[in-house]
């Protein structure tokens, strides 16, 4: 067993020093008093869910292949919260197929589908984009699009590509956040 070594006198001094002045407690119960919090009222207005997404490009996101992991959370959430979503910790509650559709129709089933979704409080949904292999120059038109539209719903917290036994990168776990039943 190995022996503690024993603080130098200039090593007491820094210690001293770094921690300054202490007086000794009386007891060592803690006595908490509670203020009043101030009431602040805010209008929350009603989401509009047929807002249709923005189809102008973003620059700031780089077009995905057919392999490329799609990955998003929202600003103030936990990287382990995507973590959860990506293993299924959450459990699926629907999901929606969207493949051979157009980029307008895709639009419009989902637009139509996170509605339903919130409506019945499902939290996290599982979306099936496909891969792109009968788009122009095998290129993912839907993926792309849903990664555009995606991060543009208030009510999406995270989404990622699915595990592989889920579709992969043909499809993508969306968490959603749950709205109060006084908004609907």
């Amino acid at each position: 067993m190995a022996r503690k070594k024993e603080p130098s006198d200039e090593e007491m001094m820094l210690f001293r020093k770094t921690v300054g002045k202490v007086k000794s407690i009386k007891n060592d119960r803690l006595h908490l008093h509670r203020t009043p919090k101030q009431s602040v009222t805010t209008k929350v207005s009603k989401p509009d869910f047929y807002q249709s997404p923005h189809d102008t490009p973003n620059d700031a996101l780089d077009l995905l292949s057919d392999i490329d992991n799609l990955e998003f959370i929202a600003p103030g959430l936990q990287k382990n919260t995507l973590k959860k979503l990506r293993k299924g910790f959450f459990g699926i509650d629907a999901e929606l197929d969207l493949h051979g559709l157009t980029r307008t129709e895709a639009k419009s089933q989902l637009t139509q589908f996170l509605h339903d979704c919130l409506l019945e409080h499902y939290r996290c949904i599982h979306i099936i984009h496909g891969k792109g292999y009968r788009s122009p120059d095998q290129k993912p038109i839907l993926k792309n699009s849903l990664n555009q539209w995606l991060r543009q719903y208030p009510h999406v917290l995270a989404f990622c590509s699915a595990p592989r036994h889920a579709g992969g990168t043909g499809a993508v776990y969306v968490l959603l956040s749950l709205m109060d039943k006084h908004n609907q």
